[in-house]
């Protein structure tokens, strides 16, 4: 199986990557619950999506936790942002999530949060990194930590997405469609919905383990599409596993990404006064959302690829709003990470604001046209620093006068270049992208 540790923000942290093992597991519990319990009582939730590896790590963790002193709370499948929440409704000292978000099922990964529903504290982080070298000791019998079970927990978390909406908030007369991607959403997501009064056709939420992301979810979006459009329906909902990221569909079947979600819930706040400073993207946001926030006079600025880097820039800025075009939605004003279901319920809340139907709305942002390219490279030094591409990039850049933007970045898993263009001109994009790419396979050669 290839299954990975992700590091403490679940986007491989400071801990780093390492392979997953029932072994590593155990140690890796006992490791964090050393750690935890310097900081005193010890008090950890674990919870975890519906992959099948969930149940055998769990029991690791559990037993490395516990053999540190520290007591254990099981939340069972939840979404992660669902543990984010209940790490400090019970006052926890930190939770952890056994996930591989929107990767098949034969991955497994970790991701940690502090009891306040952030990251952790650096110290903590490398405190873990170096106990995981160190030999386990086992805590005296009397010290053991105790395990118990959370059994109202989806209640809880149904409860706490209902009140990022007005009370009295009534969705009846919308029809939605959620794919819950036989994920952590399965059981919580339908009932947020209903109970809000839309009437909710539910697809992709009968996890056997095996099926987590299977040609469903935010990274597979046909059957929602097909399905949306065969019930009649008003829109379409997509989460991945792990229910961080949410993806729609409007009453056409047309995909609304993340940067278009993005918009609707900014602009919404923005026309409400309470948006309170800008909007962070990533490096990969279409230009038309800087474009369309901008008529707005709503700031904007882009963080690396990566919701860890997205939360950092909220948090030095004091922002509210950010996220990814594959979804992941940050919204600040309402919880600490990002939260598909709370994301998809401040979309619904702009759409019945402005009385409008979702593709209506979409269209206040036009997407510029973007390619992008992948040039291999056999290693050595970069081709982005080379003077001739350099210049090259430099002058397509000045010659698309801001209305158009150059990218150029090595991949982080492959030996590639990605030379992306995008700008409001498709032929011209086109052309920048080819020459661009053409000089940096010469340079490579």
């Amino acid at each position: 199986m290839s299954k990975k540790y992700f590091g403490t923000d679940g986007i491989r942290g400071r801990v780093g990557v390492y392979p997953i093992t029932p072994d590593f597991m155990l140690k890796l519990g006992w490791a964090a619950g050393m750690a935890f319990r310097k900081m005193g009582a010890c008090k950890v939730l674990v919870g975890k999506d519906t992959r099948i590896s969930g149940y055998m790590f769990e029991s690791a963790l559990e037993a490395g936790l516990t053999s540190a002193g520290a007591d254990v709370m099981l939340l069972g499948p939840m979404p992660t942002p669902a543990i984010a929440y209940l790490s400090r409704t019970f006052q926890a000292e930190a939770g952890i999530v056994i996930s591989a978000s929107h990767n098949p099922h034969d991955d497994n990964g970790i991701k940690f949060f502090s009891g306040k529903g952030t990251k952790l504290p650096d110290e903590l982080e490398l405190m873990i990194e170096e106990l995981l070298d160190a030999p386990m000791t086992v805590v005296e019998s009397s010290k053991i930590g105790k395990v118990s079970r959370i059994n109202d927990a989806s209640g809880r978390y149904i409860e706490f997405c209902k009140s990022s909406v007005p009370t009295g908030t009534n969705f009846s007369g919308l029809k939605i469609v959620i794919d819950c991607a036989h994920g952590a959403t399965y059981k919580v997501a339908p009932s947020v919905f209903r109970e809000l009064g839309a009437e909710v056709v539910v697809l992709s939420a009968q996890p056997n383990g095996l099926n987590i992301n299977d040609n469903c979810g935010s990274t597979h979006m046909g059957q929602l599409q097909a399905a949306v459009l065969a019930e009649h329906a008003d829109l379409g909902i997509a989460f991945d596993g792990d229910g961080d990221r949410v993806l729609m569909v409007d009453h056409t079947g047309a995909i609304v990404d993340g940067d278009e979600l993005l918009f609707i819930i900014a602009r919404d706040l923005h026309e409400r006064g309470k948006l309170h400073g800008g909007v962070v993207g990533t490096l990969m946001s279409n230009l038309g959302l800087e474009l369309a926030l901008a008529e707005l006079s709503i700031p904007f600025i882009r963080a690396n690829v990566g919701d860890r880097y997205v939360i950092a820039e909220l948090l030095e800025r004091n922002w509210l709003v950010g996220g990814e075009n594959s979804g992941h939605i940050v919204c600040f004003n309402h919880t600490t990470t990002g939260d598909a279901i709370i994301a998809a319920l401040q979309v619904l809340m702009a759409l019945k604001t402005r009385n409008e139907g979702l593709a209506q709305t979409r269209q206040a942002l036009r997407k510029c046209p973007q390619v992008l390219i992948n040039v291999r490279f056999g290693g050595g030094e970069s081709p982005l620093e080379h003077p001739a591409v350099k210049e090259a990039s430099a002058r397509v850049t000045q010659a698309m006068a801001g209305r158009g933007r150059v990218l150029l970045r090595k991949s982080g898993t492959e030996p590639l270049v990605r030379v992306m263009v995008e700008g409001e001109d498709e032929t011209q994009v086109r052309n920048y992208a080819d020459e661009l790419a053409k000089l940096v396979t010469e340079v490579s050669a």
